[in-house]
């Protein structure tokens, strides 16, 4: 049990010892509001694109695919989007509907979720978590699109939800990607080594933002707000993670599925509530509580994995 805990603790503490680098950073002043905003934009509009583009780009799809993981990943997310879309009409402010399905399915993915499957399961895990995020990016920007426009009482066209979508960087740099592995083209060296530059940039970059953006006021008392990060952290996790064991997923494939679901909410989620109209108050309380609990909840739900050994 403690060889599982200390395992457990390994993996999760220096991230989020990084995203409490960032808070403290930002108390005493070395980080602003300004940089973590500038910073949060480099991350997501060029070096989380190349970090995305330079492993996708390089993967085998025939081969190094992983179908089964990635079709429960898909399975589980459309399912709980369409409980949670349907579920928030008892929610009786309509403001608060969209954030809380949003908040409630939409991981940090590309950041945290990324951070941990590679300190859990080293780089091998890199590939396979580039490739859940390639196909998971899409129909989750999709579905948080869809669901802010319909409880806002607005009908988006097709034009509006196609652009939102295909604008998003992460979303060009993947099917670049996609393209450049399907083909193959050969991408001069030249490109990939400055990709590579950027993209090992990423990671601390964006935890050390992640840990600046929190804003400890945020925590109000909401029984919504509570029950928004508890779907979102403990759920959702638990009902992949069971659902990926009984169709046969094991080791490194379970642990990625396990930590891409228990990822906190995405911070790309108040931008998009502010745009298009919500309770950004609630969503930005979503977005602190739920990368400040994650903390716990992923170490809590890793030692359970390994102690169970089914990773």
């Amino acid at each position: 049990m403690f060889e599982s805990l200390a395992y457990a603790l390994n993996v999760t503490l220096p991230i989020s010892l990084i995203i409490l680098l960032g808070v403290g950073l930002k108390r005493i002043g070395w980080i602003t509001d300004e940089f973590a905003q500038t910073g949060s934009k480099l991350v997501f509009n060029l070096t989380l694109p190349c970090l995305l583009f330079v492993n996708v780009s390089t993967i085998q799809l025939a081969s190094q695919m992983p179908v089964l993981l990635l079709t429960v990943a898909i399975s589980v997310a459309t399912l709980t989007f369409i409980a949670l879309h349907f579920g928030a009409f008892v929610l009786s402010t309509q403001q608060s509907r969209g954030a809380f399905v949003q908040g409630a399915f939409r991981g940090n993915l590309a950041i945290v979720g990324l951070a941990l499957s590679v300190s859990a399961f080293g780089e091998q895990a890199l590939a396979v978590a580039s490739m859940y995020l390639a196909v998971l990016v899409l129909p989750i920007n999709i579905f948080s699109i869809l669901t802010l426009y319909y409880h806002q009482a607005k009908n988006p066209s097709i034009r509006t939800v196609v652009w939102n979508v295909l604008s998003n960087p992460l979303a060009i740099a993947i099917l670049l990607a996609l393209v450049v592995a399907a083909v193959p083209i050969q991408v001069p060296s030249l490109i990939m080594e400055t990709g590579n530059y950027l993209a090992r940039m990423t990671l601390p970059l964006a935890l050390l933002c992640v840990g600046a953006s929190i804003r400890w006021h945020e925590f109000k008392a909401s029984g919504l707000l509570y029950l928004t990060i508890a779907v979102k952290l403990v759920f959702l996790p638990l009902v992949a993670v069971s659902v990926g064991y009984s169709c046969g997923l094991q080791g490194a494939e379970l642990g990625v599925l396990f930590m891409m679901m228990a990822a906190p909410t995405a911070a790309a989620a108040y931008p998009m509530v502010r745009s298009i109209g919500g309770d950004y108050h609630l969503t930005a309380a979503i977005i602190a509580g739920s990368t400040v609990l994650s903390m716990f909840t992923s170490t809590i739900g890793l030692f359970l994995l390994r102690y169970f050994e089914w990773v």
